[in-house]
């Protein structure tokens, strides 16, 4: 009876890995992989459980919370789970000149132009934020993709928009790897960009 109690109130889940812990390599390699996923978003994950238990919090979903939480270290776990877990599923094993297809390809283009200058575009955002924090590309109210940028633990979705693709560009995200070369990172994660993934958060 204990144990199923305890199990109860375990609200927020860790995110599973979509793939083995080596698959993003050398793009990401294994290690920061394994410090990325299971120490950092563990750490997030464990403690946003304990901050919502025997709260108004404990019953709303990642979604909600992020949404509706108030600033704070409550908005900044569930924040970080929530952009984590859009963060590593949609990414995949390295490929060239990996490109989008399909509705999101053309929404890329209609956009931005093409994907080379979207490429450009979330590129400066990600590599111009000061600090910590996330790039995203989300969808307006109108169906419109946008790029924006958000610190620390922000998510487009607490403005009204549907984020479909983030980067991460705090340091634990990337320095293992390249060091303080976040424009390096920026460029070789485009190999990785699991499109069809992106493309299934459209509304």
């Amino acid at each position: 009876m204990f144990i199923a109690k305890l199990l109860l109130a375990i609200t927020i889940q860790m995110p599973t890995l979509p793939y083995a812990s080596n698959t993003l390599e050398p793009v990401i390699s294994e290690q920061t992989v394994n410090i990325h996923y299971g120490k950092h978003l563990q750490g997030y994950v464990n403690t946003l459980n304990g901050l919502i238990k025997g709260t108004e919090y404990e019953n709303k979903t990642l979604e909600e919370l992020v949404k509706t939480a108030p600033e704070g270290p409550l908005y900044n776990n569930a924040g970080q789970i929530l952009n984590h877990k859009l963060y590593f599923e949609q990414f995949k094993k390295p490929t060239e000149n990996n490109r989008p297809e399909g509705k999101i390809a053309e929404l890329i283009n209609k956009s931005f132009g093409s994907f080379d200058a979207f490429k450009v575009e979330f590129a400066k955002a990600s590599t111009t934020l000061f600090g910590s924090g996330w790039a995203w590309l989300s969808q307006d109210k109108d169906g419109k993709l946008v790029i924006t940028k958000e610190t620390n633990a922000g998510n487009p979705l607490r403005k009204g928009l549907n984020p479909i693709f983030g980067m991460d560009v705090w340091e634990h995200a990337y320095y293992l790897d390249y060091q303080n070369k976040r424009a390096d990172h920026i460029a070789a994660a485009w190999q990785i960009v699991d499109w069809k993934v992106v493309e299934s958060r459209l509304k």
